[in-house]
């Protein structure tokens, strides 16, 4: 019989029980991947919520942002992906992905209701993918979701069947915005997603990893591009995202855009690099999207 595990969490989940957990031995994906849920009724804090747009970028409205569920609700995917009973570590996965929809607007004071549940997996060629199912509501309404992508690389056996992942779209070279991404913050964005990975707040830990330096959790650079391009008016919204590359702190960065009728595609270059390191398309969504 499948494992089932639920967390229920009556305030944010710990970092520190992350960081500890973070380091115990893995059961493997032999035995499979257990239904782990977690869920939490979060009160969106005014001073919370200021932060969060200050380190983002995005500017204030009369709803919650697309982005904030996203950040606030990660602790709850940091609580499954540390999860004891979960097959792979935490420290050798990256998240890839992200699929997010806004059916409805959430207030700025609402109590959000969040829960998230590993929602699948796949076995590919050169290693194995996991997806993560949020549900964001305020009342009884899922008024926000998403679907996060983490994989791990490795050799799992055979691929699944029909499991190729889905491709990011090209961008053609278009309207430019190009900007110098900001200098810190990474530690304070840590406190408000939950993920105190050191890649994202210390360059000498980043280095010994291969990279030039620390840098951005992947939300926050997602928060700099859309507060650069044209919102569509009306919902459902629906953002796309691949996460192909570090943005380092203090980068000099270009976003290539292109607006067609079925939304807006781009693709954010950090120093020049032809290659993408972060590639989205944002558009009003009809019909059933999530399954």
């Amino acid at each position: 019989m499948r494992q089932e595990i639920q967390l229920d969490f009556r305030a944010r989940p710990s970092a520190l029980a992350f960081m500890a957990r973070a380091v115990r031995p893995s059961p493997g994906l032999k035995r499979g991947v257990p239904a782990i849920a977690a869920r939490w009724r979060h009160r969106v804090d005014a001073a919370e919520l200021k932060r969060f747009h200050d380190l983002s970028g995005l500017p204030e409205g009369d709803a919650l942002p697309l982005l904030y569920p996203h950040t606030i609700g990660f602790p709850l995917h940091m609580a499954i992906l540390t999860q004891p009973a979960f097959p792979v570590p935490i420290w050798r996965i990256l998240q890839v992905r992200n699929r997010i929809v806004q059916h409805a607007p959430l207030a700025r004071d609402a109590a959000l209701d969040i829960h998230v549940k590993v929602d699948g997996h796949r076995i590919l060629e050169k290693g194995a993918e996991f997806d993560l199912h949020t549900t964001v509501g305020d009342g009884g309404t899922t008024a926000w979701e998403s679907v996060n992508t983490f994989y791990m690389r490795g050799r799992f056996g055979a691929p699944t069947a029909g499991a190729a992942a889905p491709e990011a779209p090209k961008v053609s070279p278009g309207e430019t915005a190009s900007w110098r991404m900001p200098a810190g913050g990474g530690w304070h964005y840590g406190g408000l997603s939950g993920d105190f990975n050191p890649l994202h707040w210390w360059s000498r830990y980043a280095r010994k990893h291969g990279f030039d330096q620390a840098f951005f959790h992947p939300q926050r650079v997602l928060g700099q591009c859309l507060a650069r391009l044209p919102q569509p008016d009306g919902l459902p919204l629906r953002l796309d995202a691949w996460i192909k590359g570090p943005v380092f702190y203090g980068a000099p960065v270009a976003m290539k855009s292109e607006a067609g009728p079925d939304g807006t595609r781009f693709a954010l270059h950090v120093n020049e690099d032809e290659r993408p390191a972060i590639v989205g398309h944002l558009r009003l969504a009809d019909g059933r999207i999530f399954s």
